[in-house]
């Protein structure tokens, strides 16, 4: 196992995980790990992230380890810490392409590390591949908790055009897989998050671009896949926590303010689909919420951080509690 110091610098890891190759080449994973100074008593969280996106909230790596749970974050293949440049970036064809790096990374949480317990965090496009990964690991045992941070569970367009989009971008996967849908995600959302424009925090505009990544016909045709399967129902059998934000924001060239909103996604669908992923989901909505919640000004970020604090302290209790 190719442990080396990762970039987000003292207490982090980066692991490396080989995951064969693809029709453009070869193919990795990684694993970004922080563990407490002390042996962990609660046990894990996996954290997956979005589209044009990879990890790099170290805040919130800081709040698990405050409750007592061990860090780790997927960097799926082409995103981030794993994009090469042989690589269409951010590209799948298929969701389930996805489930060998989860397995990989679980089986060092779990068999390597030792870990006990295992809360998966997905956010946004991560938030459905956790719902789905944690429906086909049904009854195995693998993971303890689900926490859903603002999930993509449905096209944020209306219905024509949910049908319209998905439609092209199915016609168009057999034989242009990687045309370029007239699609993306507005430029506003990450302007009101990172620091040199008018948010408060950094990251890397290589791996996260304010202009995003073109979205292609065969990520959306497998993303709408994975959507349909989740809207006729999963049967995740341990407790799911969905949190979102209370209301959604269109940037337009009149609408420039995306703050205290979701300005990516529509949060009516998350609240709508939430309940078809398991038997025990609960649903929290926060006011003043990003579409990614924990990058939230205050009082919305402490607010996240202290229903997950409840939510964690019912259903994942400290080991031996």
């Amino acid at each position: 196992m190719d442990v080396t110091p990762d970039v987000l610098g003292p207490g982090y890891e980066a692991i490396e995980l080989p995951m064969g190759r693809d029709a453009e080449g070869e193919v990795v994973a990684t694993l970004v790990r922080r563990r407490g100074a002390e042996p962990s008593g609660r046990g894990a969280v996996l954290y997956l992230h979005g589209f044009v996106d990879y990890f790099f909230q170290k805040h919130l790596a800081d709040f698990y380890l405050e409750l007592g749970f061990d860090f780790y974050a997927l960097d799926l293949r082409k995103y981030g810490r794993s994009l090469r440049p042989h690589q269409t970036p951010n590209y799948i064809e298929s969701l389930s392409d996805y489930f060998p790096e989860i397995d990989e990374a679980v089986r060092i949480v779990r068999d390597v590390d030792g870990h006990g317990t295992l809360l998966l965090n997905g956010h946004s496009t991560g938030g459905l591949i956790a719902a789905l990964w944690a429906d086909k690991a049904k009854g195995e045992g693998l993971v303890d908790g689900v926490f859903l941070n603002s999930p993509f569970l449905d096209i944020a367009e209306p219905l024509v055009m949910r049908k319209l989009g998905a439609g092209l971008a199915r016609a168009l996967r057999p034989r242009f897989p990687k045309a370029k849908l007239p699609a993306g995600v507005s430029d506003r959302y990450p302007r009101s998050i990172h620091r040199d424009h008018e948010g408060e925090w950094d990251f890397d505009l290589a791996w996260k671009p304010i202009l995003g990544f073109p979205v292609r016909a065969g990520w959306l045709a497998a993303v709408r896949r994975g959507q349909l399967h989740l809207h006729r129902g999963l049967d995740v059998d341990v407790p799911v926590l969905v949190m979102a934000s209370t209301r959604s924001v269109r940037p337009t060239r009149k609408v420039l303010d995306v703050t205290g909103a979701d300005a990516v996604l529509d949060v009516e669908h998350m609240a709508r689909w939430a309940p078809r992923i398991g038997r025990h989901v609960t649903l929290v909505r926060i006011d003043g919420g990003l579409h990614d919640l924990v990058l939230s000004a205050e009082p919305a970020r402490s607010q996240v951080f202290a229903e997950l604090t409840r939510w964690t302290d019912a259903y994942l209790p400290s080991q031996g509690a």
